[in-house]
């Protein structure tokens, strides 16, 4: 018979009992308490409570208070929200301000740019933003090579006085397509420099897990092409990436709408970033808003389990109805 457990579809024995479960599972008795379809079973009851089809069991333990049992955690830093959004491309500073604080959002991208030495006194975009709240990941965009990026990082370091960077080696301009082998030879360097990384790249899982044994802090696989707005292109892709690797899986570029984002973290990613399908809506803080609400319903969704898909229908109400005459 098929149960949910923690959020999980799992295949155990017939009539299997709750103490069976945690026994089949390697859990000590002691170490775990369990909730059955919302029903809290006791220790002494768990022998005798047998399992049915379909039954959701949660099975719990202590752990360390402070940051919430469901926090984005990037490189030992706890996050409430699992939203990242960029800062480019708002109608106005103001905009992307007001945006930020809609979203929820705690991570900002920011990428490094020329002074406009023609107007030394124009608006800077650092004082549009709460740095007391937000924390500021600068990427190396533009960046076409590994010499380049590294220069970009260097600069966002001094800078911003952080050492947290968003790799970004591109392989040409008209697909802004990640150059893999270029990234995973710039993750190398700049982790070994003592930057902590989170490596924008392809949908593959095998640089997925280059990118990790490097050290990269997180993986951002690409949804579809940056700007795009064609969304999750592969989801089995990112499926397997977050199957495949122990760090933070974040999906980074091409998403369009709140779906998109849902979508993405229903498939058990743990974070998204976007920038344009906020920044270029008609109506961008209704979409800040929107994108805040789906990261949150789609790590839910995931969290509770769907479904099993059948190929056939099932009544909802079994029995209903007065039979044919």
């Amino acid at each position: 018979m098929r149960i949910l457990v923690n959020g999980k579809d799992e295949s155990v024995p017939d009539a299997l009992s709750v103490a069976g479960l945690l026994e089949r599972l390697g859990i000590a008795a002691e170490a775990a308490a369990v909730d059955l379809n919302g029903e809290l079973v006791r220790r002494a009851e768990r022998a005798a409570r047998a399992l049915k089809e379909g039954d959701r069991v949660e099975i719990v333990r202590m752990i360390a208070g402070g940051s919430g049992a469901d926090s984005l955690v990037i490189a030992g830093r706890a996050f409430t929200s699992r939203l990242l959004l960029g800062t480019g491309r708002y109608p106005s500073f103001e905009h992307m301000r007001r945006c930020h604080q809609a979203s929820g959002t705690e991570i900002v991208t920011l990428a490094v740019g020329r002074h406009d030495l023609a107007a030394p006194g124009a608006a800077n975009i650092l004082d549009f933003i709460d740095r007391a709240r937000l924390t500021l990941l600068p990427n190396t965009a533009g960046a076409y090579s590994v010499r380049e990026a590294r220069r970009l990082a260097d600069l966002g370091r001094d800078l911003l006085g952080t050492d947290w960077v968003k790799l970004e080696v591109l392989s040409d301009q008209e697909t802004l397509w990640p150059d893999v082998v270029g990234t995973v030879a710039g993750c190398r360097e700049l982790v070994r420099d003592g930057f902590t990384v989170l490596a924008y790249t392809t949908d593959d899982p095998v640089t997925a897990r280059r990118l990790e044994d490097e050290g990269a802090a997180a993986v951002m696989p690409m949804g579809s092409m940056i700007g795009s707005g064609q969304g999750v292109l592969n989801p089995l892709n990112l499926r397997l990436i977050k199957a495949r690797v122990r760090v933070p899986v974040v999906c980074d570029a091409g998403l369009g709408c709140a779906s998109d984002a849902a979508q993405a973290m229903e498939l058990g990613l743990d974070a998204v970033l976007c920038n344009t399908a906020v920044a270029q809506a008609q109506d961008p803080e209704a979409m800040a808003r929107a994108m805040g609400l789906a990261v949150e319903a789609g790590r839910l969704s995931h969290r509770a389990g769907r479904i099993p898909r059948h190929d056939h229908a099932e009544a909802s109400s079994r029995g209903a109805g007065l039979g044919g005459a």
